[in-house]
């Protein structure tokens, strides 16, 4: 199955407001109006001396009313305008099979820029389900544990997995996935041995780009 890309949130683009003609035509049609009213007030104002500064407020106030017009119709056309957000992707991975959910993760991994992507479980496989090359050159390997809510990882998985990973494989990124979580045991095991786990939520978050892949989790020196 297909996994849609979708853009993580700091990349979102944002769009400034553009040149509007519509908006620099009714900007200087209500400048000329306001001018012309000003002259008119300024005109019937100047006719009674007694009112000369009564008129010269009057230009004033009416000139500042017209600049802070414009002010803001300038930041009203500079203003971001933020794109809305895409959809995120979700996948009922409790719903899928065995073959199924290692392919999944297969273009989870494809997806997030990993080379030579390959699902391999099967009889024989000696605990790699998928194999792939990072983005960054390290060799990937994972194993796939569709088990139920109720069904979690125990330690006898990790240490099958553990036993496979580093000296047949050759993982330089040692991963479980499972549709379901682990053990107490089981985590410390993978603790100490640098194999990372991946549980549902962590993988619903890997999916919709609110979480790390797993190889983001481990940095370049901590690699085996």
């Amino acid at each position: 199955m297909a996994i849609s890309v979708r853009r993580p949130r700091s990349d979102r683009p944002t769009r400034r407001g553009g040149f509007s003609l519509r908006d620099t035509v009714l900007g200087f049609g209500l400048l000329a109006i306001v001018l012309c009213g000003t002259g008119a007030m300024a005109r019937a104002a100047v006719g009674d001396s007694a009112d000369v500064p009564a008129a010269a407020l009057a230009v004033a106030g009416t000139f500042a009313v017209a600049l802070a017009l414009i002010r803001a119709a300038r930041r009203r056309a500079a203003a971001p305008v933020v794109l809305p957000e895409e959809p995120r992707v979700y996948v009922d991975y409790t719903a899928l099979d065995a073959d199924a959910f290692e392919q999944a993760v297969a273009d989870l991994c494809a997806r997030d820029g990993c080379v030579d992507v390959e699902v391999v479980g099967g009889a024989g496989d000696l605990g790699a389900d998928v194999v792939a090359t990072a983005p960054d050159g390290r060799r990937v390997v994972v194993q796939c544990k569709a088990y139920a809510e109720d069904n979690k990882v125990g330690s006898q998985d990790m240490q099958r997995f553990g036993g496979t990973c580093f000296a047949v494989h050759e993982a330089q990124v040692a991963v479980v996935v499972t549709t379901s979580a682990f053990t107490e045991p089981a985590a410390e095991y993978a603790a100490q041995c640098g194999i990372l786990c991946v549980d549902l939520a962590a993988l619903d978050a890997w999916t919709d780009g609110t979480g790390p892949a797993p190889w983001h989790r481990l940095p370049l020196q901590e690699a085996c």
